[in-house]
């Protein structure tokens, strides 16, 4: 936005106006934020909704047998044909770039494999329409004429890049959050696992008893082990169902424990011991996280240290001094007005 001459500018932007747009800006994001802490939601509602969708279909799936029966229980629908028709004619849609967005999806907690398509297509439509919008507004509009050809190619170019990255980076920004959760929670988790086999539930009854103790403090880690004592319960193989976890969680962590299930049920390894080994190597790492963390703290709290706090300590300590300087140079008997000589 350009100024009109009537207020103070920055950098070409009136400074006033600015300020009341950030202001509006802080002031919609606090009344959202109030909004969100009063009406505080069950995390478990939907998730159990979609896990009893699973287990529908895993019924279904078992009670079906045909290929052409079997082909029937895929959820498709009308909309997502067209995209994937659209995305096929322009020949934008490859096996690989599906399979690599449905892992991000799974990391970031979506089920539908089908979402796949609408994120390829929004990463084409996208940058193009924020590059309308920039094309129009700094050239046909000439909102910014003060900006030359190199500004306006630069201000472009970044749209199309931002636009096409924005799906991607909030997939990626969903994925780490929900990673992280998951992590807190897994040493707890492995814990009751350990009571649960060790009291001679089996491994499905151990999963369902541990997503149901842990679904209120930790709803992401519960979710999937719900669905895992689901498939457990459902699919013909068991490793595939462990396999499925570990494809849907991007953690080494879970990873381990994976694998030391899949180990347990082949080779019949006692359960409770190995899980209780990597209980107590997670809680190590945790650990060690923690202490790495309050580590790099002193490094961190350098620069805030430099440009807030040193330079008002500066301020309180030689402010009263330089006053009182500047008072004695400036006064009637400072060194300002020296007497003349003969006086």
């Amino acid at each position: 936005m350009i100024s009109n001459g009537t207020g103070p500018t920055l950098l070409g932007v009136d400074v006033i106006l600015a300020g009341t747009i950030l202001a509006g800006i802080a002031a919609m994001m606090v009344m959202l934020a109030v909004y969100a802490a009063v009406t505080v939601k069950d995390p478990m509602a939907k998730r159990v909704k979609a896990l009893n969708e699973r287990r529908e279909e895993l019924k279904a799936g078992i009670v079906k047998s045909t290929a052409r029966k079997r082909q029937s229980l895929i959820r498709k629908t009308d909309s997502t044909e067209k995209v994937k028709e659209t995305l096929a004619n322009m020949k934008v849609l490859q096996q690989s770039q599906i399979e690599a967005i449905q892992q991000k999806l799974a990391w970031a907690g979506f089920r539908n494999k089908e979402l796949a398509v609408y994120v390829i297509g929004a990463r084409m439509v996208i940058p193009i329409v924020l590059g309308l919008v920039v094309f129009l507004v700094v050239y046909l509009a000439n909102y910014f004429p003060e900006w030359g050809s190199m500004k306006r190619l630069m201000a472009l170019t970044a749209a199309v890049g931002i636009g096409y990255k924005m799906p991607e980076i909030y997939l990626k920004n969903l994925a780490t959050k929900r990673t992280n959760l998951i992590r807190k929670g897994l040493p707890d988790a492995l814990d009751l696992l350990v009571i649960c086999a060790e009291a001679g539930l089996t491994v499905d009854a151990a999963f369902n008893r541990v997503a149901k103790e842990l679904g209120r403090a930790y709803p992401e880690l519960g979710d999937e082990f719900a669905l895992t004592a689901i498939e457990l319960s459902f699919l013909t193989e068991r490793r595939m169902a462990f396999n499925n976890l570990a494809y849907r969680v991007n953690l080494e962590s879970v990873k381990g424990v994976v694998t030391t299930m899949i180990q347990t049920e082949r080779y019949g390894t006692p359960l409770a011991s190995a899980l209780r080994v990597l209980s107590a190597e997670f809680r190590n790492e945790r650990m060690m996280r923690a202490e790495e963390k309050a580590a790099r703290l002193p490094a961190i709290m350098t620069v805030p240290l430099i440009l807030f706090i040193l330079p008002v300590l500066f301020i309180v300590i030689l402010g009263p001094a330089a006053c009182s300087i500047s008072d004695a140079f400036s006064g009637p008997g400072g060194m300002s007005h020296p007497k003349t000589p003969g006086h």
